[in-house]
């Protein structure tokens, strides 16, 4: 079971607008001059007023703890809380916010990294590049959108990162665009990639990676895979001491597992940020979320929105 996460009530000091309807927002504790270290690739949970949870991907400088730093892109089909963001926050509010948590480390490693965004996923990908230069380690950032004009953060990228290690990829601009087929057929020096955004463009650099070695590629989502829709079928959860857990079609496994007295702590319930994971000991799982790698997936479980077929024996 995950540890319980500290919660703090920062103020939001800025605010301003980005192209693309994102909004670039600054907290600072009100009391203290600095806030819990953080590293690239980490994200933050921000409590909204009606008690739901998102989680944000801290975009600022790694090196900065005096501010936290997020990016709010407008979904007007989201799930509402990108539109209380929009509408609600201004300077001087208060935001319940987690510690951060990382479950898109940037790894040790001296050799190479190349940094792939799609739109809004370009947040965890740039505080990457912060540090990537701080440490003087080779990388190379290709940022994908679909227009210059609606580009978030560009002006920041421009002005914080060596204009030598970026590639900027606009599907209005023929002359930028990158196949990304092309890019990842080939790999030298032994990258590591890392890549973000919206699930058409994950889809696509998991497909033209999928030759990469094992170990070699991670990625953040902000949303689930969609899937087929084929209707969810029961099935049973085995623990450690042998209790049979049955779960309905119309539950998930969180809360039949909740149900049975497991006490198994949650944020987003919707397969994107990890906290409900748990080791898998035995079974046939359907996975459904945007956090477990190919290799995880063999071991671990992600309760709030993934499946199994027959019976599934969970290290609970």
């Amino acid at each position: 079971m995950a540890a319980p996460r500290i919660i703090m009530k920062l103020t939001v000091t800025a605010i301003r607008k980005e192209p693309g309807d994102v909004l670039v927002i600054d907290l600072k504790h009100p009391r203290k001059p600095l806030l819990p270290p953080f590293e690239p690739g980490s994200h933050v949970d921000v409590h909204l007023a009606d008690g739901k949870v998102r989680q944000y991907s801290l975009c600022g400088d790694p090196g900065d703890l005096s501010r936290y730093t997020i990016a709010v892109k407008f979904e007007q089909t989201g799930r509402g809380g990108s539109s209380w963001i929009h509408q609600t926050v201004c300077p001087g509010f208060t935001l319940p916010v987690s510690a951060p948590r990382n479950h898109f480390p940037l790894g040790k490693s001296g050799g190479p990294a190349l940094l792939l965004a799609g739109g809004i996923g370009i947040t965890p990908i740039l505080a990457m590049a912060r540090a990537l230069e701080r440490r003087g380690r080779r990388y190379e950032l290709h940022y994908f959108t679909r227009a210059r004009a609606l580009t978030p953060l560009l002006s920041e990228i421009q002005s914080a990162l060596d204009p030598a290690n970026v590639r900027l990829h606009f599907d209005d601009e023929p002359e930028t665009r990158q196949d990304l087929q092309t890019l990842l057929s080939t790999r030298s020096s032994d990258p590591q990639l890392y890549y973000c955004g919206p699930p058409g463009f994950r889809a696509a650099v998991d497909r033209a990676s999928a030759h990469w070695p094992a170990g070699t590629v991670h990625f953040e989502a902000f949303q689930p895979p969609e899937h087929d829709a084929a209707p969810p079928e029961p099935f049973t959860i085995t623990l450690r001491d042998g209790t049979s857990v049955p779960v309905a079609a119309d539950t998930t496994a969180l809360a039949a597992l909740r149900g049975a007295g497991v006490l198994l702590m949650a944020s987003c319930e919707n397969g994107v940020c990890g906290t409900c994971e748990c080791g898998m000991l035995e079974g046939q799982p359907i996975h459904r979320d945007a956090v477990l790698t190919r290799q995880a997936r063999d071991s671990r479980f992600i309760p709030c929105v993934s499946r199994a077929k027959g019976v599934l024996r969970l290290d609970l």
